[in-house]
């Protein structure tokens, strides 16, 4: 039906998943997202059906009970989510982070316990770097595991939790003492396990409650606070041996991550897009509908524009990670313009809208408070410039 954002050389089997993700999300999200955003209510009966279609699972291994697909195929699934609610690819996208790190990193062990419960979604997953004095300077995080005989002692607070409160699982990046000549080099991470929900969840772990927040409502985004947690050193990602290598790993996951904040960002710009090309040939001003005029016109032109260029470069991330080839430039640029694109084409599609698109009645509004949050969600367009722009000046040395 839609030409923009198609994706050439898929597959029957990602055809198939995708046409059914987006019959989903027209028929059980998009109804339903407005009030349950306005209300920011856990969306449960959303959750119970993408455990029924086997989303959780997406991209684990088969042999875990998980459907084996690739980035390519979660990030388009992942824009089909968005496009209904990005509170909804939110949920999942922590959880596959986890998962990615536990396939890519973890311990054989870590991965015959935690996979297969991920798989199903009894298991769920949340990402833990930042924290209260720390955003993009991960190198400045205080949290820090202490050995103890052959246990570790974690004390700390972390910030910006996503699932912080219903996942059981945490993969937490904390300091630790390695005695490597670099920051990047002392750092670990731990794979946290913990009862879902507020309060002290496991021992010396707490979740102290959700954060309000202007948009993105729904999922909920917490506080971590480590006081005294004591686990055993097979808790560190890929087991004793891989003590130090956290920063590393973490990195690996950040970039899955940055694929899939540039999908949220193409799924929400689709969206606003819909509503805007909808209104504008249904409004009518001065005798004609608003797509009638060309200063409106020109506007749905330039933002059909953006959205082809920013899927083309989310689908290269993704595709180029797949194949097992450094991203990180790419990953970076597709996060740079789809997020960037996202909050103009989204603020054109409210200013189609006209008086309407401040009203909280109509879409719009909802897209408006949470497309800033994708400018900020995985590393700021400032970092991501510094990113690429390292990566360039790499390639192009004199």
């Amino acid at each position: 039906m839609a030409r923009l954002a198609q994706t050439p050389g898929l597959t029957d089997v990602q055809r198939s998943i995708l046409e059914t993700v987006r019959e989903f999300a027209d028929k059980e999200i998009i109804p339903h997202a407005q009030r349950l955003e306005h209300a920011d209510e856990y969306p449960t009966d959303i959750l119970d059906g993408m455990r029924e279609m086997g989303l959780f699972g997406l991209t684990i291994a088969e042999e875990y009970g998980g459907l084996g697909e690739s980035l390519l195929t979660y990030a388009l699934v992942v824009e089909e989510l968005s496009r209904g609610w990005m509170s909804i690819s939110g949920i999942v996208n922590t959880h596959f982070i986890v998962a990615y790190l536990i396939s890519q990193h973890g311990s054989a062990e870590q991965k015959a316990r935690l996979l297969p419960r991920m798989a199903t979604g009894e298991v769920r997953g949340a990402f833990s770097m930042s924290e209260p004095e720390c955003g993009s300077d991960v190198s400045a995080i205080k949290s820090r595991a202490v050995r103890d005989g052959d246990r570790y002692v974690l004390n700390g607070q972390k910030m910006w939790l996503t699932n912080g409160a219903y996942s059981s699982v945490v993969a937490t990046l904390v300091k630790t003492d390695t005695g490597a000549d670099s920051v990047y080099g002392n750092m670990s991470t731990f794979l946290l396990e913990k009862e879902p929900g507020f309060g002290e969840t496991a021992p010396g772990l707490t979740i102290p409650g959700r954060i309000e927040k202007m948009g993105y409502k729904g999922v909920e985004t917490t506080e971590m606070v480590l006081d005294g947690v004591t686990v055993p050193e097979t808790a560190i990602l890929g087991g004793p041996e891989r003590l130090g290598r956290g920063f590393y790993q973490m990195m690996d996951g950040i970039e899955v991550g940055r694929v899939n904040v540039a999908a949220r960002a193409c799924g929400i710009s689709i969206r606003a897009f819909e509503l805007a090309v909808a209104y504008a040939q249904q409004r009518r001003t001065f005798g004609q509908p608003l797509a009638k005029h060309q200063a409106v016109a020109f506007k749905l032109a330039e933002m059909g524009t953006k959205i082809e260029a920013a899927h083309a470069l989310m689908v290269n991330a993704a595709r180029l990670k797949d194949a097992g080839q450094r991203n990180d430039v790419e990953a970076g640029m597709a996060k740079l313009l789809a997020s960037e694109y996202c909050a103009e084409v989204v603020q054109e599609a409210f200013r189609i809208h006209g008086g309407y698109g401040y009203s909280k009645e109509y879409e719009i509004e909802r897209l408006m408070r949470e497309a800033p949050f994708l400018l900020i969600g995985e590393g700021t367009s400032e970092i991501q410039k510094t990113i690429i722009s390292r990566g360039l000046l790499k390639e192009y040395k004199l």
